[in-house]
């Protein structure tokens, strides 16, 4: 789910212009970590995967940080919901496809948050319709 939450990051940070990153399972000690406390929400995608026992174990350390934890799970996973302060469910259609599918609920998260605050979520500043190379 790496690739969906490095996709989900610059949807938060371009509506609602909040820091937001995404990063793999292994690496939330590697930094990340250190930000965690009662302020910082986290959002974990956790599908039935190779990871999914790490990613249960950084969902338990951003819980024992006092972090609100959100989670986009396959539907059924009832260990997760016994875990995270939220769950959006999402199907399980395999590795590739949930993956793909993953990206709805975080683009969706990330206009929600923009609405909150009272962004343009139809202009964002600074950012540029189209990209040209020179």
């Amino acid at each position: 789910m790496y690739p969906s939450a490095m996709a989900g990051a610059p949807k938060v940070k371009e509506l609602s212009y909040i820091h937001a990153e995404g990063y793999a399972a292994g690496e939330m000690k590697h930094g990340p970590i250190a930000l965690i406390d009662e302020e910082m929400p986290v959002v974990v995608i956790a599908n039935q995967s190779a990871v999914y026992e790490k990613v249960i174990s950084n969902l338990e350390q951003v819980r024992s940080r006092e972090g609100t934890v959100i989670a986009i799970a396959s539907e059924g996973d009832e260990q997760i919901a016994e875990k995270a302060s939220e769950v959006m469910r999402i199907p399980d259609l395999g590795e590739y496809l949930t993956s793909i599918l993953a990206t709805i609920p975080l683009q969706l998260l990330a206009y929600h948050v923009a609405v909150l605050k009272g962004t343009d979520v139809d202009q964002p500043r600074n950012l540029a319709k189209s990209v040209t190379v020179e």
